[in-house]
């Protein structure tokens, strides 16, 4: 058995069935000799992508793993890395690498040192006789503690070696949890019941945990309003009496104002991180922070505790200590009807541009549409950077866990197409739609001819505006006299060239339509990319 043999091998015995990749890596043939679908993108960030959103939908029980080949591939693979790094993903990258004579001769590319600071861990095989050991580090840090990219770079030299079957058995690491101790539980539940106006800020961990009935439990215990984070959004069902709604750097009304006049927030399973793409903890709150990771607890934001554990198994023990102080039918107040109020205002705010008949599109109109024709309980939306995130983030519903997937503390163009390809790949049952720019298809369109090819359809619902509505006012020099920012694409003619569907519509009226026969060509297995002439809509949800 060969090194390369034996990581296929390994893979194998750690149940994983597919893997993303764009050739060359000589792990492809041994994983597909294993029985092990190898699936291949048009670009090696397109694959890594794919592995992201696979993992994202699968929540530690199953892991995303990318190949590719040495030197170009895995310079190429830089960016996408980044991206799971920055929200916190499980998944395994497994580049080729230069003969070990070579590794650090100039210009050859070491994946294990440029990638150092964009990963939680990463391995060179420089003997056959350690593949057995970094393969199951690989694995434990995949399944356990703070989640992340975790690489294992391949020496080509050493892999293509026969391993001594002394070295050929492997011990699969299993996981494990952590819970706050029964002290600083204790101290949490007695800040929290005598806060006056308290709330949830819930993150990414409460779904990558498990802990959404948890999370509404303990909401619904002590009647507490729950915002998610840009990351979390699906953690709660929006239409929850005691759901605020979701905030990238735009949100919702009542999640802007319980975010500025609560009292104490509990923060469950969020790095509570400061970035353009988050909303801001304002100063002088009582915050009590559940993290998996240490390194989160007081890096931006200063809290009063630290929670740190597993978010599932931490809010089951808060609910337990609650229900000992307060009683099994918790508390009950009056918020959920002081939140329908201010729902119910700022909805009204914005219907009329939701539902407005103007030509080209409003782009809010495509995502009320989008938010009313599919069915949300069978979908997984996501975004694209930019303007498409900073619209459908406070307006689409979400409704079951990963019923939409939100991302970007980094935020890369074109991340949208692959991310719902990964998440159909892991849950084929249901309908995944990305809504992105017309600058964001640049980055990865050809992926369109993917979905179809890997039998994974996918829509595409892209907003033609001819140029990058997020700058709408920037540069005005270079976009007068240089023509910054401007583009131009019959976007559907370019996907029917890649074989999917492509659907034009320019009015309103067009577009639920347009995305019912998005549905059936989906089901019938074909990918769909719905070019729509939208305006360049400048007005976000922001206070």
């Amino acid at each position: 058995m060969t090194g390369t043999e034996l990581i296929a091998h390994i893979l194998k015995l750690e149940g994983i069935d597919m893997v993303t990749c764009f050739p060359s890596n000589a792990l492809i043939e041994s994983v597909a000799k294993e029985g092990i679908r190898p699936v291949m993108f048009r670009h090696e960030r397109g694959a890594i992508m794919a592995a992201d959103g696979f993992s994202r939908v699968n929540d530690r029980k199953k892991f995303g793993v990318a190949l590719m080949q040495h030197a170009a591939g895995a310079e190429n693979s830089v960016g996408a890395i980044a991206q799971a790094f920055s929200d916190n993903v499980p998944i395994l990258v497994l580049p080729g690498g230069h003969p070990i004579e070579q590794k650090y001769v100039r210009p050859n590319f070491s994946a294990v040192d440029n990638y150092k600071n964009i990963v939680k861990s990463a391995e060179t095989i420089y003997t056959t006789t350690q593949i057995s050991d970094i393969m199951r580090r690989a694995f434990h840090a995949l399944k356990n503690g703070p989640p992340g990219p975790v690489v294992v770079e391949m020496s080509i030299d050493i892999c293509e070696k026969e391993v001594p079957s002394s070295a050929t058995s492997y011990h699969s690491p299993v996981p494990s949890s952590t819970v706050p101790s029964l002290n600083n539980i204790k101290e949490a539940v007695k800040l929290i019941l005598n806060a006056k106006n308290p709330m949830i800020w819930a993150g990414a961990g409460v779904l990558s945990s498990g802990g959404c009935n948890e999370l509404k439990e303990l909401a619904e215990l002590i009647e507490i309003p729950v915002f998610t984070t840009m990351e979390g959004k699906s953690a709660i069902d929006e239409r929850h009496q005691l759901a605020l709604g979701a905030g990238s750097g735009a949100t919702t009304w009542p999640a802007h104002k319980w975010i500025n006049e609560s009292d104490l927030v509990l923060a469950i399973g969020t790095s509570l991180s400061k970035n353009n793409y988050t909303q801001e903890m304002p100063r002088g709150k009582t915050v009590i922070h559940n993290t998996i990771s240490s390194h989160d607890v007081n890096k931006d934001t200063p809290s009063e505790l630290a929670l740190l554990g597993d978010s599932k198994l931490t809010m089951a023990t808060l609910i337990d200590e609650i229900k000992g102080e307060i009683g099994e039918k918790g508390r009950k107040t009056n918020i959920s009807k002081k939140i329908a109020k201010e729902k119910d205002k700022w909805t009204r705010e914005w219907m009329p541009i939701l539902t407005s008949e103007e030509k080209p599109l409003n782009t809010y109109r495509v995502i009320h549409e989008i938010n009313n024709t599919i069915n949300r309980e069978k979908s997984i939306v996501t975004h694209d950077a930019g303007a498409p995130r900073d619209s459908i983030v406070p307006f689409f519903t979400a409704t079951t866990p990963h019923s939409y997937i939100g991302w970007g503390k980094t935020t890369h163009l074109g991340f949208g197409i692959p991310l719902s390809i990964g998440a159909k790949l892991a849950s084929p049952e249901n309908f995944c739609l990305n809504l992105m720019g017309d600058g964001a298809f640049g980055m990865s369109g050809t992926d369109v001819e993917t979905a179809g090819r890997i039998s994974a359809p996918i829509t595409t619902v892209l907003l033609n505006n001819k140029g990058m509505a997020t700058y709408p006012g920037g540069f005005p020099t270079a976009r007068e006299h240089y023509g910054i920012s401007h583009m131009v694409g019959n976007y559907a003619m370019i996907a029917e060239g890649m074989g999917a569907k492509g659907i034009t519509v320019e009015h309103p009226s067009e577009l639920q339509p347009a995305l019912k026969n998005a549905m059936q060509y989906n089901d019938n297995g074909d990918s769909v990319l719905i070019d729509v002439h939208s305006n360049m809509e400048s007005k976000k949800s922001r206070f």
